[in-house]
């Protein structure tokens, strides 16, 4: 079976196509220019293009595709899929107004209790949205099930990745009680386990891409998970680290952890778990002060054997998630050296220890201590930002098997939730 994983990520968006052995046959990519990163026809153009650009002959042998997006990213549509506004992104905190009031109905613990949440952002669109488009409002989407749907067109439809930070009960795998009793109860989606059939694609579709009328649609994923899922992590211990934009912690754990005062939370993977949290520090906060060919030149120069005299805390803008869950978290970005190199071991050291902070914390909420990490992600390939945070966290530090998020919903379409039972 040839499948196809296609990851949309903060910056753009990629697919490969995979053998039923796990050979990469094709692979293509888009960048987000500055408006498509926050548009949704940007989205479905890039979708179209990715496709486009396959191999014919790989095409026609697709029998699968899975979707991954960046979590909690999300739009409130019609009931044909239309979105009435535009899409809150993942890190958009203005759900955070009403944090009070969902802590009073939500349990403690729960995945939706962060300003940044999809429950959030719904509650947000329910209280400050016009009478207009809030009277169309059908569905409420998160980035992945509104491009799936672009090639199924059964709308309303979700997985339990995507649906744990609206709320979605995972171990029952079901709505709980509360969250049906929110006026927000008829926007949500029917939840499926990611990698389980949603349909075939279009007829339409099919004709115009040169791809089977076979070829089915999966349940997804968000992006971090696909990321674990390409690492080649098995293990309770073994964690991986997404080094993109954004600071992703993901730790195997036969139990899952939960503690919303500190932004953690954990998905479901089969007969296991993952443990974990998201930080707004990582290479969003590094491209502001330098350019991608700077940093590689500019770190080979910092001298490891020297301690990191800055106490950072680099963020590219206020508000934190993980480890610290704190809407107007203010970075910490001072003193800046006259040296770059200097200024950059500082933002690199302090990346690490936001990393070594969080699995040390996870540890303490009753997830096993970490033993291996995987890295994924553009960082992955900074070999001196791997050995400063192998020493941060005393384990361990590697490349992931397969450092692409569009390798994991690829193995998603093909597996499903098998790989981890």
């Amino acid at each position: 079976m040839v499948s196809l994983g296609i990851d949309f990520g903060t910056s753009g968006a990629r697919a490969i196509a995979l053998s039923s052995t796990g050979q990469i046959l094709a692979q293509t990519q888009q960048a987000f220019d500055s408006k498509s990163a926050a548009d949704p026809q940007g989205w479905q153009q890039v979708l179209w293009q990715l496709l486009a650009d396959l191999p014919q002959d790989v095409r026609q042998q697709l029998q699968g595709i899975a979707i991954n997006g960046t979590s909690a990213t999300v739009l409130l549509c019609d009931r044909a899929g239309n979105p009435l506004t535009a899409p809150l992104l993942y890190n958009d905190a203005r759900g955070g107004v009403g944090l009070d009031e969902l802590e009073n109905i939500a349990p403690e613990g729960s995945p939706a209790l962060s300003a940044t949440s999809s429950l959030a952002k719904a509650l947000w669109w329910q209280r400050h949205l016009p009478a207009e488009p809030l009277s169309q409002a059908r569905y409420l989407l998160h980035q992945a099930d509104w491009l799936s749907a672009q090639l199924h067109s059964q709308w309303g439809i979700s997985d339990y990745h995507n649906a744990l930070k609206l709320g979605y009960d995972v171990a029952e795998r079901r709505y709980p009680d509360w969250l049906l009793a929110l006026p927000i109860a008829n926007w949500l989606p029917t939840v499926k386990v990611p990698g389980s059939k949603i349909a075939p694609i279009l007829p339409e579709i099919s004709r115009r891409l040169d791809l089977p009328a076979t070829c089915q649609v999966y349940a997804g994923t968000t992006d971090s998970i696909a990321a674990f899922l390409a690492s080649g992590a098995q293990r309770p211990g073994e964690a991986v680290t997404s080094l993109g934009s954004t600071l992703v912690l993901k730790l195997l754990s036969p139990c899952p952890v939960n503690d919303s005062a500190t932004g953690v939370y954990s998905h479901r993977l089969g007969d296991l778990w993952l443990a974990g949290g998201a930080s707004n520090s990582g290479g969003a906060v590094l491209k502001q002060f330098f350019p991608d060919s700077q940093l590689s030149h500019l770190s080979q120069q910092i001298d490891l054997s020297q301690p990191c005299p800055y106490d950072y805390y680099p963020l590219p803008q206020p508000g934190e998630r993980f480890p610290v869950n704190d809407p107007a978290y203010a970075p910490r970005l001072t003193p800046r050296p006259d040296s770059d190199v200097a200024f950059l071991y500082g933002l690199l050291d302090g990346i690490a220890r936001i990393e070594a902070t969080g699995y040390r914390l996870l540890q303490r909420l009753g997830a096993p201590a970490v033993q291996r990490v995987y890295t994924a992600g553009g960082g992955a390939q900074n070999w001196v930002w791997q050995e400063l945070r192998s020493r941060h966290l005393r384990v361990p530090v590697c490349p992931a098997g397969a450092t692409e998020a569009a390798y994991g919903t690829a193995r998603l379409a093909q597996s499903g939730d098998s790989l981890y039972l």
